[in-house]
């Protein structure tokens, strides 16, 4: 047959969690035609194990343990399946080179060696997730994707070399979508000289939007476990509720702005080629989700409501920035060394004050004390942590009178520590303190999103 709707479809890991979990995904395979290619990541818990595993200093007691609990995971999906000796036969192999790779980590602990480590999650389940496809009838096969995912070899965050992905998924993947589904895996590429890479935090939904770009896809659908994106954090009140639809700039804002949905990186590769982004969830995708697109019906001043937490406010301060030239230059030159990536930056006319995300799980300051010593040779500086960074998202804010005025009357009250706005006409943002956070977005989307 020949492929002329394309739809990329991408599974995250409580949507290819179980055999449950791994039969609704492949049953809305099933229920459209121009879905050829399911980008899988690796079963919910599996990475939790394969990041212990790929520490130093893991015991061989512990290392066994671990693998014994990946197997499980594992096998408590193929027992489901027919070809459960065949899948079994597959998982003692990926476990035994598991081991191996275990075993070398923990004698010379390497970035190289743990990108391959956490490489297997995604190798257990595209495998598995594959013969489930088979199982109802679907006509699949498992695909490598390092054959085509060829990157630079900066380990734990790889680049992409887009350029030789569309070579060689043009070469390679697009003529066998023209044969059977085909079941590959995110978050993992390989360099030049063949070994394992990872592209790092959001690295699957970014493999499927990269793979979408490269093969031309119609459409690219980010399967999860909610009902698409949210007016806010629905976690934080009951008053949240679905976007139907929603533009990419939109999009690129929360995302950027601390919605856990989507990675920013995602939203790249569809908008360079405009291909529509869904994101619905896999255990009920009757309830349809979010469009993310080019152009939407609707622009609303307010779409939705952002939260990032650990934040970190860096305020530099000198007499020397009176009427004086280069001063931001050196002190962005320090944050460039120690390769620092600054979000929010306000300044007057001798300070300047700059946020800076502390992602979760970080197992290290941001800024730390190296780096301040060396603004200090500049200038004054205050660190400020336990902040939380909220951004009001929408459209035309930036011209938008009474904006201000509808924001801050209602959180009155709250000690807000930065307020930036005016370069997007898609976000507010300020800083409150952490402990105030949640009230903060609450009382805000109960004002600018009231029940109708």
């Amino acid at each position: 047959m020949s492929v002329q709707q394309l739809t990329i479809s991408k599974f995250g890991g409580t949507s290819v969690a179980d055999y449950e979990a791994m039969l609704r995904c492949a049953n809305i395979i099933k229920s459209d035609p121009a879905n050829r290619l399911a980008i899988v990541s690796a079963s919910s818990g599996v990475t939790n194990h394969l990041v212990r595993l790929s520490q130093a200093n893991v015991s061989t007691d512990e290392q066994n343990d671990i693998l014994q609990k990946i197997k499980n995971i594992q096998l408590n999906i193929t027992q489901h399946l027919e070809n459960e000796d065949e899948l079994n036969a597959q998982v003692e192999i990926l476990l035994t080179q598991l081991a191996g790779h275990a075993q070398e980590q923990s004698l010379n602990h390497s970035l190289r060696v743990a990108d391959t480590i956490l490489s297997y999650g995604e190798q257990f389940s595209s495998r598995i997730f594959a013969d489930v496809l088979c199982s109802i009838g679907v006509e699949a096969k498992h695909f490598d994707v390092r054959q085509v995912m060829k990157t630079n070899s900066l380990f734990g965050k790889a680049v992409v070399d887009i350029d030789l992905l569309k070579e060689k998924a043009t070469e390679i993947l697009k003529p066998a979508l023209n044969e059977t589904v085909i079941v590959s895996q995110g978050f993992i590429g390989q360099n030049e000289a063949g070994q394992t890479t990872t592209l790092g935090r959001g690295g699957s939904d970014y493999s499927a939007a990269l793979l979408a770009e490269a093969l031309d896809a119609t459409d690219l659908s980010i399967w999860t476990d909610v009902v698409g994106i949210f007016t806010t954090d629905p976690r934080i009140t009951d008053q949240a509720r679905a976007i139907k639809e929603i533009s990419f700039g939109e999009a690129a804002e929360m995302a950027t702005f601390g919605a856990k949905i989507l990675h920013p990186a995602t939203l790249i590769p569809a908008m360079r080629k405009d291909i529509p982004v869904f994101v619905g969830s896999s255990k009920a995708p009757e309830q349809g989700g979010t469009r993310i697109q080019k152009e939407v019906d609707s622009n609303p001043t307010y779409r939705s409501i952002a939260l990032r937490r650990e934040q970190t406010l860096v305020t530099v301060k000198s007499p020397e920035m009176l009427h004086a030239s280069g001063f931001l230059a050196k002190v962005f030159a320090v944050l460039a060394k120690h390769e620092l990536s600054v979000d929010l930056i306000t300044t007057s006319e001798i300070s300047v004050a700059l946020t800076f995300d502390n992602p979760q799980g970080s197992t290290q300051a941001v800024i730390t004390q190296a780096v301040v010593e060396e603004l200090e040779q500049l200038c004054e500086v205050k660190v400020e942590h336990g902040l939380s960074l909220v951004a009001v998202i929408g459209n035309n804010i930036h011209t938008t009178s009474g904006i201000g005025t509808n924001i801050f009357d209602t959180v009155e009250g709250v000690n807000i520590r930065m307020i930036c706005q005016g370069a997007s006409s898609h976000n507010l943002c300020f800083l409150v303190p952490e402990n105030d956070a949640n009230k903060v977005v609450e009382k805000l989307h109960n004002s600018l999103f009231p029940m109708q």
